[in-house]
């Protein structure tokens, strides 16, 4: 099923953990993904 088709969403923390596998499941959904993160280095 490809439901976000020609859709873009942005991820915030979408590099590890929950955030990361919100965005895996964006990409197999077909959309475009936007993913952010934050440091404190």
């Amino acid at each position: 099923m490809q439901e976000f088709k020609d859709q873009t969403v942005i991820v915030t923390g979408g590099t590890r953990g929950i955030g990361k596998g919100i965005a895996k499941q964006f990409l197999e959904e077909g959309a475009t993904v936007i993913a952010t993160y934050a440091s404190n280095d």
